[in-house]
């Protein structure tokens, strides 16, 4: 038997059209849906739960057969939206195709994009998975910029700032209303190849 979410109203002898018993599993996904949407809209702070109630079109009670808290309720937001992230751009490695795997997962998800770069980096409760994010990003460019730049600080600081400069014009492309998104990866490369030039300059002097 379906496990059903036993809070739907089953349908009365006056209702023309049956009504569908979403799987748990299908409304608990319903929620998060919801609720990323009314997170991304005013952050955690702002959001209550009457809001994501209201925005997924169920009761303040039906949210708490699924989630204990507000806390736990975005907190299973981010984590859903940070395994969608890993798994449309991966972790390991930067190659030719990082950066256009990062806009089109940010384009098939902004609400959860701008949740973990914009609102969750400054939620103190909720930063620890944002610097483990930023710490593993920041692993994969110094190991991928240390085949093109010299050992010392001028890696250092390609390595922290290209990783923050990466999301930051993603997050500005969405805010502009995504444009010209055929071409916003390779914009977006061209101000990192900058980056990688101004950090290679010295070397590239004492030659």
């Amino acid at each position: 038997m379906a496990n059903t979410d036993p809070a739907e109203a089953p349908q009365t002898a006056n209702t023309s059209a049956p009504v569908r018993r979403l799987r748990r599993t299908e409304r608990r996904e319903q929620i998060l849906d919801a609720a990323t949407r009314a997170f991304a809209r005013a952050g955690y702070t702002s959001t209550g739960l009457d809001d994501v109630a209201a925005e997924a079109g169920l009761t303040r009670a039906m949210l708490y057969r699924h989630f204990d808290s507000k806390a736990d309720l975005y907190r299973a937001v981010l984590d859903r939206a940070c395994t969608r992230l890993a798994e449309a751009t991966g972790a390991d490695d930067f190659d030719d195709d990082s950066i256009p795997a990062l806009v089109r997962a940010a384009a098939a998800d902004p609400d959860g994009f701008r949740l973990l770069f914009r609102y969750a980096a400054r939620e103190p409760e909720f930063r620890e998975l944002i610097d483990s994010i930023t710490a593993a990003s920041r692993d994969v460019a110094r190991r991928n910029l240390a085949r093109l730049l010299p050992e010392g600080p001028w890696l250092e600081w390609a390595s922290r700032l290209i990783p923050a400069l990466t999301l930051e014009a993603v997050i500005a492309w969405l805010d502009a209303g995504r444009p010209d998104p055929g071409q916003v990866a390779e914009r977006i490369g061209q101000a990192v190849q900058g980056v990688i030039t101004a950090a290679g300059r010295d070397a590239a002097l004492s030659d």
